[in-house]
């Protein structure tokens, strides 16, 4: 939605600039007399939900479609006051600058001609650090930082006018809480929640916005902790928990696969939990048929333990869980054997991320009693953005063993790094920018 405000001495004239700049597609949200004629605001493409979203919580204020398109003017000339505001104060500093430039041109002009030594001149700054160009001299140089702060300011101004401006945020009052404003709203594009986006972007307190968002990027790969130890080299036993469709059994495949290709059948085998669903362990048999590997089944015959004591020679064991609810007969029974257990087990919380931001946040609560020592991101091929998952991972502090990206095993299995999931996350991002400019062509 783009919004334009026109002055002309009379109505007549000002429809004649709306028509000729901005076409007949042109909606008038609003018109006043002003000093020496009228003020008309215009949109194209415009957009009543957008409108209330950008107002935030003023639209509800708004009684009606009129009332929300004063509001939205308001909005827009408040902004172009302060753009105004902006462009005065970088005349100003540039005429100081213009002025201090002179005088310290005339002060060197005087002191040559008081007869002193040239080398005299120039003596208090070969003391120091040598500097070159205008920022030799302090106050130019406060004169050209205060100038540059303000260019920052006025182009974050440009776009918030060109109708860019946050859902929620009120129009920034500085060049920093402008380019902060824009930088939570890109990282809230990139899937971050809210609040995330809005800590990580306060961090970015100077500069511009593209060194705000390589920052943040490279928070976020700080931020996002992933395994130390090769779960296939270093042994163990290791149990995937989460809700029913994560893709469990399934990265339990892919890991017995890899394991098998690389170390052989005999030092691996396979342990599942779930014993309150019927049938619910045949997937599990399957890939234990075709790779060799034995596959025990907990029930109450066998314990976890006692399963565990038989299986202490092989070097790798990989327990599957039943994906059972808070409400599920059972829920509190499973992880309680795995808390408790005398092993080591690590146990690690599968997560789609496809899941929705809260839902994931809600199984972690559900799952954590396991005593959690990381998580696996399954379904990476299947999302629309990755920030989600990554800001899953953050907030929670779960190191990330592995992710998945497709059906194919042991292919699409892959050791978990920061940098490279964060770089993954940024191509997701720019792919569905371009789909969505595609769509918007169409």
């Amino acid at each position: 939605m783009k919004v334009q405000r026109f002055f002309a001495k009379s109505m007549a004239e000002a429809l004649k600039q709306v028509s000729h700049e901005m076409g007949p597609d042109a909606v008038i949200l609003s018109n006043r007399r002003v000093d020496g004629g009228v003020e008309i605001v215009t949109a194209l493409d415009y957009d009543e939900n957008m409108a209330r979203q950008r107002l935030g919580e003023k639209a509800a204020q708004a009684t009606n479609g009129s009332r929300l398109a004063e509001m939205q003017a308001d909005q827009h000339r408040q902004l172009e006051q302060e753009l105004d505001r902006s462009r005065s104060r970088i005349r100003e500093v540039r005429e100081k600058r213009a002025n201090v430039g002179s005088e310290f041109s005339r002060g060197i002009g005087n002191d040559h001609a008081g007869a002193a030594p040239a080398d005299n001149v120039f003596g208090s700054f070969s003391d120091g650090p040598k500097a070159s160009g205008p920022s030799a001299n302090p106050a130019q140089g406060s004169y050209s930082d205060e100038l540059a702060s303000m260019r920052a300011e006025i182009s974050s101004l440009r776009e918030l006018v060109s109708g860019r401006e946050s859902a929620s945020a009120p129009a920034p009052a500085n060049a920093s809480n402008a380019v902060q404003q824009r930088l939570a709203e890109r990282l809230q594009e990139f899937g971050l929640s809210t609040e995330l986006s809005v800590s990580v972007s306060r961090q970015h307190r100077t500069g511009r916005l593209e060194d705000g968002w390589k920052q943040s990027l490279k928070m976020l790969a700080t931020g996002v902790r992933t395994a130390r130890e090769h779960w296939l080299e270093a042994g163990g036993v290791y149990a995937l928990v989460g809700p029913t469709g994560s893709g469990k059994t399934t990265t339990i495949g892919k890991l017995a696969a890899r394991y098998v290709l690389e170390h052989g059948p005999d030092s691996l085998a396979l342990v599942t939990t779930d014993r309150y669903r019927v049938a619910a362990h045949e997937q599990l048999f399957v890939f234990g048929r075709i790779l060799n590997v034995p596959v025990r089944v907990v029930d109450e015959s066998h314990s976890l333990d006692d399963i565990l004591d038989e299986l202490s020679d092989r070097h790798l064991v990989l327990i599957d869980t039943a994906g059972l609810t808070s409400s599920d007969r059972g829920y509190q029974e499973q992880l309680a054997e795995l808390a408790r257990s005398d092993h080591n087990i690590r146990t690690h919380l599968v997560v789609s991320a496809t899941s929705q931001p809260r839902i994931m946040k809600s199984v972690w609560h559900c799952y954590k009693m396991a005593n959690l020592a990381g998580c696996v991101m399954t379904k990476i091929d299947e999302a629309l953005t990755l920030g989600e998952s990554l800001g899953f991972v953050m907030e929670t502090g779960l190191p990330v063993a592995w992710y998945t990206d497709g059906q194919k095993i042991p292919e699409d299995l892959h050791r978990a790094e920061a940098i490279p999931l964060v770089r993954m996350g940024v191509e997701r991002l720019k792919a569905q920018q371009h789909s969505q400019g595609v769509a918007e062509g169409a």
